[in-house]
């Protein structure tokens, strides 16, 4: 059986859990910032998780994470 390559766009934006969840950060965080309220910017920074529809997907996508 070979290998399976890592999606290169996946290992960069998510990462596993020690729980096998998947954490991904907010969009809407790189540019345009100063008509975003301080508010909004302050909580795009915290962490989220994928959802659940989609982490079987993500998982096949990291494969060695």
């Amino acid at each position: 059986m070979p290998k399976v390559k890592t999606h290169s766009g996946a290992k960069k934006r998510f990462n596993l859990t020690q729980t096998g969840k998947v954490k991904r950060a907010h969009a809407f965080k790189s540019h345009i910032l100063t008509k975003k309220t301080t508010k909004r910017t302050r909580n795009l920074r915290k962490n989220g998780y994928a959802d659940v529809t989609n982490q079987d997907a993500i998982k096949k996508m990291i494969p060695y994470k």
